[in-house]
């Protein structure tokens, strides 16, 4: 049995858990390795931001999308109580003008959103991007 093939991109012998698997494929598994696949899906993706973005506007329109994103955001408020306890305080403060929207301390965007580190201090928070503050999650993950 096959262990292993070539990349038709990179032209490296990597082994066969290295690769997408596709049914049609004569051994299950595509013809260009994972890295190479992810590059090229992040090219495509620079190459063409505001089709995609587009595309994933109407994507979101999907009844079937709609009613998933609802079952997420129900899900993810029941997991932890008090998270929906601090992000409803945060919005509350800074309507009052008790807190006062920053940018992201890591690359100084405009567009922040507050990251708890502890949701039993609602109003300690940290002022992230949306990238960032994946990266901060990610972060948090690995610890």
């Amino acid at each position: 049995m096959i262990r292993s093939k070539q990349c038709f991109k990179c032209q490296t012998v990597k082994p066969l858990e290295e690769f997408y698997k596709h049914h049609a494929m004569a051994d299950g598994h595509v013809n260009k390795c994972i890295s190479c696949n992810l590059n090229d899906v992040k090219i495509h993706r620079e190459k063409n931001i505001e089709k995609i973005r587009e595309y994933d506007r109407q994507r979101s329109k999907n009844k079937e999308r709609i009613a998933q994103a609802t079952l997420i955001n129900k899900n993810w408020r029941n997991e932890d109580k008090r998270r929906v306890k601090a992000h409803n305080a945060v919005s509350r403060a800074i309507k009052s003008g008790n807190l006062l929207k920053m940018p992201c301390v890591r690359c100084d965007n405009e567009k922040s959103v507050a990251h708890h580190e502890d949701y039993d201090k609602p109003l300690e928070v940290m002022w992230l991007c949306q990238p960032c503050h994946k990266q901060r999650h990610k972060e948090l993950l690995l610890k």
